[in-house]
């Protein structure tokens, strides 16, 4: 049986695992990543996968998912912007240092992928993949196959703006969607929250020690488990931007199934029965049109090795 390793370079960790044919992980490996040097990180991938390979003797090939812009041709990351790399060619350095055939993919699409073949998209030749993280990332299946765009950077929906001259995104632009609707967009909700309202926001402060600083994802979640209020008014707020954002992208693309992927989707039906209110009332010519299901990713953390080694195999 082949078997293929699938990498996941994020900007703060090296994920690796070997894959087999059924999408199993066999064996993990995971390191920080040095994201201010290219040429480190380049050998931190190359680490992780003689780590891997090492314990097994049948790996054929190695599947990079990147977080960034990747190139048509599946070997260059264009732009990361939580990485040092631009127009990078790290299939080229990968592959000479680990005598393997290297295929580099952006980590939503692999995050995609994986989900589609082995997880929460099994069955659907539509899909749309939404990671909802640190920002916005997404992936397309169309006729079961990645689309990817003509130049290789497709599915980049964290960017498109949903609000004129809102707030200042690391792309450089303002109002994109994932400054309302992703985990940095909770949690920034919920800080202003105790700033201007620090005696409805009591439960978020004691969680963070005090401090406003001190709120992050984990406290947000762990207060509206808790049934606290503020923390519930934050999560659908950013449901409601979730929801509204995914009816905009039905409009275009006409999914059988979204999924809901990234850190934010570890909140589960928290966040996920908002979002649905959200879309369905903002889906065009609703109640005339079949309603997409909106689903929660099954692999979680797993989808991007999974995908990326799957795709080293085509």
């Amino acid at each position: 049986m082949a078997l293929t390793i699938g990498v996941d370079v994020g900007g703060t960790k090296v994920a690796g695992g070997v894959v087999d044919e059924h999408g199993q992980i066999l064996e993990k490996v995971r390191r920080p990543t040095p994201s201010t040097n290219p040429q480190q990180t380049a050998e931190v991938i190359a680490e992780v996968v003689d780590l891997l390979r090492s314990k097994f003797e049948d790996v054929v090939a190695v599947g990079l998912g990147a977080a960034g812009f990747v190139d048509e041709t599946r070997s260059t990351v264009l732009f990361a912007p939580n990485l040092a790399w631009r127009n990078e060619p790290i299939k080229e350095k990968v592959e000479s240092r680990v005598g393997l055939p290297v295929v580099v993919e952006n980590d939503a699409n692999a995050m995609a992928w994986g989900e589609a073949r082995f997880g929460a998209g099994q069955g659907e030749d539509f899909l749309v993949c939404v990671t909802l993280g640190t920002g916005i990332g997404g992936g397309i299946i169309v006729d079961g196959k990645l689309y990817r765009g003509r130049f290789g950077i497709g599915a980049e929906f964290g960017h498109y703006r949903v609000v004129p001259d809102g707030r200042r995104c690391g792309c450089g632009n303002r109002g994109c969607w994932e400054q309302y609707a992703s985990g940095n967009a909770l949690v920034h909700e919920a800080r202003d929250l105790a700033r201007v309202s620090p005696a409805m926001a009591g439960r978020l402060l004691e969680l963070g020690k005090g401090s406003v600083e001190g709120i992050s994802g984990p406290e947000i979640a762990q207060a509206a488990r808790e049934g606290d209020q503020a923390a519930l008014e934050c999560f659908r707020t950013v449901a409601k931007w979730a929801g509204q954002g995914l009816a905009d992208l039905a409009a275009v693309l006409d999914p059988g199934a979204f999924i809901i992927g990234g850190g934010l989707s570890d909140a589960g039906d928290l966040l996920l029965e908002p979002i649905r209110v959200a879309f369905g009332r903002a889906l065009t010519g609703r109640g005339h049109r079949v309603m997409p299901d909106i689903r929660i990713a099954k692999l979680g953390s797993a989808a991007g090795i999974v995908g990326a080694a799957d795709l080293a195999r085509t």
